[in-house]
C-alpha cells in the first residue's frame, strides 16, 4: 500500500468503526476524523477498530448503515470483529433515496457483438453438448473433448466446444420446483445468444426427458441443433460418435459469423462477488457499480443477485424500485429465504465465510451492504426467479443462492453475455460460454494473482483514481470484453464445469 495513503478510512461521518488499510500494530498511534488514539490490539489489513465507544446492544455503524449490534462493551481503540460484533437487528428504513442518473457522454457506446439470426447479440460463439440428466455427462463431455487442441485450427471464428452437464435430471419429482428450476436453466442456457449450435444429449429413461425442452428453444438456422438419445444410439460408444459427426458438422455453419458494431443496450452483465474481504464495499463493488450506472445510462442491463447478500441491505434497493410491485417482489424473496433457512434449521447469518471473516467482514448485514454497491445507484427495474428470461432493461435483481456458482449459471441462464466479478481473496471463477472479468478489491491481490485478475479496483484505495473514473475504465474494459477481448480464465483455460443449476426439493 503506498504510504501516502492513511492508514485508517472512516467511510462516513457517522460511522463509528474505520477500516486499516494495513496492518497496524497494537499500540501503534492513529487518528481519523475526530478520533485520536493507539491500537489496542493488532488491526489486521482490511479489519475494523472501533472509533468511539459503543455499549452491548447498541448498533455498530459502517457506511452509515447499521452493520450489527455490540456484543459486549466496545472502546475506541479496540479490533471489532467476530468476538465483539453480532447481527443483532437491523433498523431499516424502506423510504426513498437518491437515484444516480449517470452521464452517457456525447458518443453511443458500443461494441463488437455477433448477431443472430433470432436477433440477439452474442458476445462469444460456443457450440453446446448439452446433458439432460447426469446419466449423459459423460458422454457430453467426451463430445466436447473430442475438439481441445488443435481440432478448431480451420474455424477460427468457433471459440470452442463446451459441455454442460450437471448432477440432477431424475431422482427428483416430474412436477415440482425442482425439475422446473433445472428445465428453465436447461432452457436458458439452450437458447443462450452465444451458443451458435446446440447438441441436446439424454440416456432415454430419466424424469427430464429431452424431446419436451428441445420442442420449447427458439427456432435455429438448419444443422445448428441436434438430439441423441443414448439408448436408442445403443450405448455410450456410439452415440459419442455420432455426437462428434454432429458437431464436425456444426462448425461450418458456426464459423460463418463476423462481428459488427452494436449498441451497449444489447449487453447484459450478470453481477457477482466472491472471496470478499474489507475492502470489496469499498473499491471493487463501487467501481463496478459506478460501471454498471454507465451501462444503463446506455440502455443496457445489469443482473444484481445473490438473495441471501443482500440481507440487511434490501432498503437500498427497495427504496429506488421502480414501483410498489417491484419492491414487494423484493421483500417476497426476502421472506421466503427466511422461512427456507429456518425449515432447515439455519440462519441468514452463516455467512460471510470463513474467508470473508479473515479478510475483514464480520456479518452478513456488513456484507450486504457492500454487496449492494455492485448494482450502483440506478433504479430497480424488476426482480425475476432463477434462470426466468430478464427481459427489462437497467437494473434487475434475480432471486439467486449467494454461492457464486449457483447464482451465475442463474443469470446466465437469465440471458447474460458477460459477467463480472468482484473478488478481495482471489476467485479464479470462469463461465463458459459467457466470458468473466475478475475485478480485484486490492492491488496486492492483484499483484499476487495477475494471471486470474482482469481489473484492479485497488487503484481507488492506492490513490490518484477516482471510484468514477475507475468505473469509466471499467465500463470500456466490458465493452472490449464484449467485443471479443478474451478474458484471463478464458485465457487459462478456465469454464468448463461451473455451470451449477440451483437443486431445490427432495431427492427420492
Amino acid at each position: 500500500m503506498p504510504s501516502s495513503v492513511p492508514e485508517l478510512l472512516l467511510l462516513n461521518p457517522s460511522d463509528s468503526v474505520a477500516v486499516a488499510t494495513r496492518e497496524i500494530p497494537a499500540g501503534k498511534a492513529v487518528s481519523v476524523g475526530g478520533f485520536a488514539g493507539t491500537a489496542a490490539a493488532t488491526i489486521p489489513s482490511g479489519h475494523k477498530i472501533a472509533i468511539r465507544a459503543v455499549a452491548p446492544g447498541e448498533p455498530v455503524v459502517k457506511y452509515g448503515q447499521v452493520i450489527g449490534t455490540a456484543t459486549q462493551p466496545i472502546e475506541p481503540g479496540q479490533h471489532v470483529h467476530v468476538h465483539n460484533l453480532g447481527m443483532g437487528e437491523a433498523r431499516l428504513d424502506h423510504g426513498s433515496t437518491r437515484i444516480v442518473e449517470a452521464e452517457r457522454g456525447a458518443e453511443e457506446a458500443t461494441f463488437l457483438g455477433i448477431r443472430r439470426p433470432s436477433g440477439q447479440i452474442a458476445t462469444r460463439n460456443y457450440i453446446g453438448v448439452i446433458a439432460s440428466v447426469n446419466c449423459s455427462a459423460t458422454v457430453c463431455k467426451r463430445i466436447a473433448d473430442a475438439f481441445n487442441g488443435n481440432a478448431l485450427a480451420d474455424y477460427p471464428n468457433v471459440d470452442g466446444v463446451v459441455a454442460i452437464v450437471h448432477g440432477s435430471g431424475c431422482g427428483m419429482n416430474g412436477t415440482g420446483e425442482g425439475m422446473a428450476i433445472l428445465r428453465r436453466t436447461l432452457r436458458g442456457y439452450a437458447d443462450h445468444a452465444n451458443f451458435a449450435g446446440l447438441l441436446l444429449i439424454g440416456l432415454g429413461c430419466e424424469m427430464n426427458q429431452i424431446a419436451p425442452l428441445a420442442q420449447t428453444l427458439a427456432p435455429r438456422p438448419d444443422g445448428l441443433i441436434a438430439t441423441l438419445t443414448i439408448q436408442e444410439e445403443g450405448g455410450t460408444r456410439e452415440t459419442i460418435e455420432r455426437g462428434v459427426a454432429l458437431v464436425r458438422a456444426m462448425l461450418p455453419i458456426a464459423n460463418d459469423v463476423r462481428r459488427e458494431p452494436v449498441p451497449a443496450s444489447y449487453l447484459t452483465v450478470g453481477l457477482q462477488c466472491g472471496g470478499s474481504d474489507g475492502y470489496s464495499g469499498i473499491t471493487a463493488n463501487p467501481v463496478l457499480g459506478a460501471a454498471v450506472d454507465l451501462l444503463v445510462a446506455h440502455g443496457g442491463t445489469a443482473i444484481l443477485s445473490e438473495t441471501p447478500e443482500i440481507y440487511g441491505a434490501e432498503h437500498l434497493l427497495t427504496a429506488r424500485a421502480a414501483s410498489p410491485a417491484v419492491a414487494d417482489r423484493l421483500m417476497d424473496r426476502i421472506r421466503w429465504w427466511e422461512d427456507y433457512t429456518r425449515l432447515h434449521k439455519g440462519d441468514m447469518n452463516n455467512n460471510p465465510s470463513p474467508g470473508n471473516k479473515a479478510g475483514g467482514i464480520t456479518t452478513i448485514l456488513e456484507k450486504s451492504l457492500g454487496a449492494v454497491a455492485k448494482g450502483g445507484g440506478t433504479r430497480l427495474n424488476a426482480v425475476v426467479d432463477y434462470a426466468e428470461p430478464v427481459t427489462d432493461h437497467g437494473l434487475v435483481f434475480m432471486d439467486t443462492p449467494g454461492y457464486d456458482p449457483v447464482s451465475a449459471t442463474g443469470q446466465v441462464a437469465g440471458g447474460a453475455n458477460l459477467i463480472a466479478f468482484t473478488t478481495g481473496r482471489g476467485s479464479t471463477y470462469g463461465c463458459k460460454p459467457t466470458p468473466s472479468l475478475k475485478i480485484a478489491t486490492n492491488s496486492a491481490l492483484y499483484a499476487r494473482m495477475g494471471d486470474d485478475m482482469d481489473f484492479n479496483g485497488g487503484a481507488v484505495l492506492d490513490g490518484g483514481t477516482s471510484v468514477a473514473e475507475a468505473g469509466a475504465a471499467l465500463f470500456r474494459l466490458m465493452l472490449d470484453t464484449a467485443s471479443g477481448h478474451r478474458t484471463r480464465s478464458e485465457e487459462n483455460g478456465i469454464g468448463d464445469n461451473e455451470f451449477v443449476p440451483w437443486q431445490i426439493g427432495a431427492v427420492m
